[in-house]
């Protein structure tokens, strides 16, 4: 893996190369004028796996590196470092993300050894990074036609008992060419392109009757659907959903609905007299991502929610940056005032979970606990995951 440091400090570029080597990193090349490096970039893009981008830079910082390197279209990692204010660097990570560069990390200086092995070991060669497919409407719509969509399931469990309650149905669609192809590649234009309904459909078809086989075989664990502001435009959205939960043969709250704002709402009121009679008829409703998008105080105020699902940008890592933790508490604690449910997207490690535990949320989901899966994968799933109950609950000392 080849691998371009970018850095005005000669002692930090000697420092961090040995850090590299130690890992076993040996082509590394150390620069310390950016306009250098970014010449070197231009004429082969893809020469480096990896750039590591010191922020604070006389010639040109780290924001106007970032700017270049989408400019040219870098198809690597990216990891920025800096010993400036944190939430300087965790903004420009978002910044670089937002850019839909690959950004592997971003590490505070002096460099932990540690956190620098796992950073750099999720960097995959660029000749192993395919570039991301755009789908027409009319495939998904013959693929929706075809029966090529299908759902994966993802545990939600209790953080006081580790005991599995729920799964969240995630859409997936196996391309007859492609593949796996996830929902970030299709839901979008299924939205811009008045295809949303049919799939929101499609999905919760699979999940009832999915809902219904773990309800006969006593599981009793709520299924949890993700809803578009834009399928709730039809007044009988509600005795749809209802019918249908009904026809399956299961209580209606054990179908929760994840509703997100992906964009501004053109007829607010319709999606409320929706919403609020989804909860006259017991089926629940969860504001999903909590703290992005157009999810808002204001949606808490005017619909009924009764779970908060926290967004994953907030979780992971909230357990030593300050800024993450504030905000998970205060989330946690008005939904809390409120009597709702919550839900923790994003748990990936020990530490995650560690710091749920003692905030009082009710739920976690994420990668410490398990990956999105096959509905036929969750029963030989759930015996690995109650050998590990007893020490991921056990009392601190």
């Amino acid at each position: 893996m080849r691998v371009l440091l970018i850095d005005d400090e000669p002692f930090v570029l000697k420092l961090l190369a040995r850090q590299l080597a130690n890992l076993g990193f040996e082509q590394v090349v150390a620069m310390e004028h950016p306009h250098d490096a970014l010449a070197m970039l231009e004429s082969d893009p893809g020469a480096f796996d990896v750039v590591f981008l010191d922020l604070q830079m006389p010639d040109m910082d780290g924001v106007e590196f970032v700017r270049h390197l989408v400019r040219i279209q870098y198809p690597g990692g990216l990891v920025l470092f800096s010993g400036q204010d944190q939430r300087i660097l965790h903004t420009v990570e978002k910044l670089a993300n937002a850019h839909r560069l690959h950004v592997l990390g971003a590490l505070h200086k002096p460099v932990n050894p540690e956190k620098l092995k796992k950073v750099i070991e999720t960097a995959p060669p660029c000749h192993e990074r395919a570039a991301r497919k755009i789908y027409a409407p009319d495939e998904l719509r013959q693929a929706i036609h075809n029966n090529e969509l299908f759902n994966h399931y993802q545990p939600q469990v209790e953080l006081g008992s580790g005991r599995v309650v729920g799964m969240e149905a995630l859409v997936r669609w196996q391309h007859p060419d492609d593949g796996l192809v996830y929902p970030d590649q299709f839901v979008g234009m299924a939205e811009e392109h008045g295809l949303i309904d049919d799939l929101t459909r499609t999905v919760l078809a699979n999940a009832l009757e999915q809902a219904r086989q773990w309800h006969d075989a006593g599981m009793g664990l709520q299924v949890a659907v993700n809803v578009s502001m834009d399928n709730l435009v039809a007044l009988d959205f509600a005795d749809y959903v209802a019918h249908e939960v009904e026809r399956a043969g299961i209580p209606l709250a054990s179908i929760m609905l994840e509703v997100t704002e992906s964009r501004l709402m053109k007829n607010p009121l319709t999606p409320l007299d929706i919403l609020t009679r989804l909860r006259l008829k017991h089926i629940g409703l969860s504001i999903d991502d909590f703290g992005t998008g157009h999810s808002s105080l204001a949606q808490l105020r005017d619909i009924p929610f009764d779970e908060l699902k926290v967004d994953r940008g907030f979780v992971h890592g909230a357990h030593d940056y300050a800024p993450l933790r504030a905000i998970v508490e205060a989330s946690l604690g008005m939904a809390q005032h409120l009597g709702m449910k919550t839900v923790a997207e994003g748990v990936e490690t020990q530490q995650d979970w560690d710091f749920l535990r003692g905030t009082g949320c009710d739920l976690a989901q994420g990668y410490f606990i398990a990956k999105p899966m096959p509905a036929a994968a969750v029963v030989d799933w759930m015996p690995g995951w109650e050998s590990r109950q007893p020490t991921l609950i056990k009392k601190k000392s």
